[in-house]
């Protein structure tokens, strides 16, 4: 009840809708706040798309450096028409399904372990496996590249303590590419992890304990339960692991020094870096980057329809 004018005047002051002049000052308040942050993306994201669109119109290359023009679509009809893209591409294809499909597997899989009550020391086991992750890249890609030499590597020397022989990694581009693929593995399990341990700690306990009653077996209740579950938060992590892989230049190029050997270790990426700052190739290095981009973009837009991830599971 309110029994003071000052409380009524309080009420109508906070239901009266503000005048039209105080919502201008509200509107460009807002916009004054937003303008560094415009400035930041026009700076570092913006401006840079828009150029690279145009250098992959232009001839842009170590020759015309400084005289480039605008020339159509012949970079990019040179990009579908080199022998060697469709080999990088298809390469990149393998690299993108096989790395993403183990941290996918080894994530959900170590997920599923730890979030057992059986499990002790949860946290310190947590810790480690989140190691790899937290790690630079490039640190631990220099690092498995000294594992994998022929003759101080641990990796070999592992293979010769169980009674292998050692294999020169760095030297053949099948085994080299192996390399590349298992570093970039153990580097990218832990993100997949982290996100599917959040997943499941959010299922009602509930619906295990009425499919124990129920007489379901663990598999029937992962493939019943855990795996619904979890897609909604999977899929989007599963997108970005794939666009994060698809990019991946780090691994690959310091993993196999360059490509090495003889340039049969690239991914589309890594092949985009050498032609632009090896081959000087900078119109052919954008365009074939705006197709890189172009099939990332499409992949993303097609994987989130087909699996529904925005629906509800319940």
């Amino acid at each position: 009840m309110l029994n003071a004018p000052t409380d009524a005047m309080a009420i109508e002051a906070a239901t009266t809708p503000p005048s039209r002049s105080g919502v201008w000052q509200r509107r460009l308040f807002l916009a004054w706040l937003l303008i560094p942050t415009a400035v930041v993306v026009l700076a570092v994201v913006a401006f840079p798309f828009v150029y690279n669109v145009a250098i992959s119109f232009s001839n842009m290359n170590i020759y015309t450096l400084r005289d480039w023009e605008l020339t159509g679509l012949g970079q990019y009809a040179a990009v579908f028409a080199e022998p060697a893209f469709w080999a990088v591409f298809l390469k990149t294809i393998i690299w993108t399904v096989v790395c993403v499909a183990f941290h996918v597997g080894l994530g959900v899989l170590l997920a599923v372990v730890l979030h057992q009550q059986f499990i002790k020391g949860k946290g310190a086991w947590r810790v480690l496996l989140i190691l790899p992750w937290a790690v630079p890249q490039y640190i631990t890609a220099l690092t498995w590249r000294g594992m994998f030499n022929f003759e101080f590597g641990a990796v070999n020397l592992l293979i010769e303590g169980l009674g292998g022989s050692a294999i020169s990694w760095l030297s053949d581009p099948v085994t080299a590419f192996i390399a590349a693929i298992l570093t970039n593995v153990w580097l990218g399990f832990p993100f997949m992890m982290v996100i599917a341990l959040g997943g499941l700690q959010s299922i009602p306990k509930e619906l295990y304990e009425a499919a124990e009653v129920d007489g379901a077996s663990a598999w029937v209740q992962f493939r019943t339960i855990t795996a619904p579950l979890l897609k909604p938060v999977m899929v989007p992590a599963i997108t970005l692991g794939t666009i994060w892989t698809f990019n991946n230049i780090n691994v690959v190029w310091l993993v196999s020094n360059g490509g090495e050997p003889n340039d049969q270790t690239h991914i589309l990426v890594s092949y985009v870096y050498e032609a632009a700052f090896s081959m000087y190739r900078f119109g052919w290095a954008a365009a074939l980057s705006m197709v890189i981009f172009a099939i990332l973009f499409t992949f993303t837009q097609v994987f989130l329809n087909r699996t529904q991830a925005t629906e509800s599971v319940y």
